[in-house]
């Protein structure tokens, strides 16, 4: 393949209090949206949106949602916006939500927007959605013919979310930079459907870059619960900046280590971005990087409270079923460690895991640091 593709969302809006303008924008796609929200995020949001949509002159129709964007999830809510006549889906949440939102609206031949209310993921802004199993174990990447059209993030609610909803950030955008630059070494495709592209690929470490300046400062800023420079920094890379990277500029490893590790039941409560920390790490090790570069990602990362050994997401070195069937899941036909610049099997995704446990707990004595303290929580 020689072709190379730039894939990105129609509008991205990011700013403190933007969930008041959420009608305005959603206004310009359609005329009947239906609203796809948990509970416990509509706890949080229902309010703000209500008043939106009221000032707006729109109808708000709002159904819940799960835990898990599965294939009944996005059957029901394809079903119900073809019952109800919508003509625009907004998931507004987690990652799973938008997930199912926009397999919802592909599959009915809508329009959709993705309204995250954490920065935990760069999932919001792509073409495609992440489908799991009620049990919580990767199923499939479903891939779309375009990106949301829109996506809207308001910082203040990023603030008042629980830091380890940016921690998860923080750790899947990490992975970005990463994965592009083994990408554009390899012979793979990106997720939008081409090569990588030059900008995908920049835009890849200009995320990394962001958030080596601003991560630590950014936490400080959520646990104070207000919106900082380095915040508003901080939610692009993982959002935005992630978002295009990874999608037009390759993953490789890392992501499919993290899909690999949903076959551990252990990881279960862990978030994406915890697991996908792991297997960025372990990438690393795979590729022979320099010893700086690895010690360095294990130093901050611990300081940004991810997890960067098996110790922390349930599993040791002993558990050699369960290290096998993530290494078997992680290099299964079709996924994107095999766009890596060599060939990857499980064997070498089994010794790369085992290696890391001994090399992050070295580096994190030699430095005087603790293990992270993990916080599981849902969103």
């Amino acid at each position: 393949m020689t072709t190379t593709v730039l894939s990105s969302p129609a509008r991205y809006v990011q700013g403190a209090g933007a969930i008041a303008d959420l009608a305005e924008h959603v206004g310009k796609l359609g005329g009947t949206p239906l609203v796809v929200s948990d509970d416990t995020v509509w706890g949080i949001v229902g309010e703000a949106v209500g008043r939106s949509f009221e000032a707006a002159g729109t109808p708000l129709v709002r159904v819940g949602f799960g835990r898990f964007a599965t294939p009944g999830a996005v059957d029901e809510l394809k079903e119900r916006i073809e019952a109800d006549g919508h003509d625009v889906i907004v998931g507004v949440g987690g990652g799973s939500t938008i997930d199912a939102a926009k397999a919802a609206g592909h599959l009915a031949g809508i329009r959709w927007a993705s309204v995250p209310t954490a920065a935990s993921s760069d999932a919001p802004t792509s073409a495609l959605s992440v489908i799991y199993s009620e049990e919580g174990e990767f199923l499939e990447y479903r891939f779309f013919p375009r990106n949301p059209d829109l996506v809207l993030i308001d910082t203040q609610l990023v603030a008042n979310a629980p830091v380890q909803f940016l921690q998860a950030g923080i750790g899947d955008a990490l992975a970005t930079w990463i994965e592009a630059r083994a990408a554009r070494r390899g012979q793979g495709s990106t997720m939008a459907g081409g090569r990588p592209t030059h900008a995908g690929t920049a835009l890849a470490e200009l995320s990394w870059k962001l958030l080596h300046e601003n991560a630590l400062l950014a936490l400080d800023a959520v646990r104070a619960k207000v919106v900082t420079p380095a915040l508003e920094a901080v939610v692009e890379a993982n959002t935005l900046l992630s978002g295009l990277g990874f999608e037009s500029g390759g993953l490789a490893a890392a992501h499919a280590i993290h899909n690999g590790l949903t076959a551990a039941p252990q990881t279960h409560g862990l978030t994406h971005g915890q697991k996908v920390n792991l297997g960025s790490i372990a990438q690393l090790v795979l590729e022979g990087a320099p010893a700086e570069e690895i010690e360095e990602f294990i130093v901050f990362t611990t300081q940004v409270g991810l997890p960067n050994s098996l110790t922390e997401v349930g599993l040791t070195p002993e558990h050699t079923a369960e290290l096998r069937a993530v290494a078997e899941a992680a290099t299964a036909e079709g996924e994107t460690i095999h766009n890596m610049p060599f060939p990857v099997t499980a064997d070498l995704v089994v010794q790369a895991l085992v290696a890391v446990e001994g090399i992050s707990r070295r580096i994190r004595a030699e430095y005087g640091l603790d293990a992270p303290e993990l916080h599981v929580a849902e969103h």
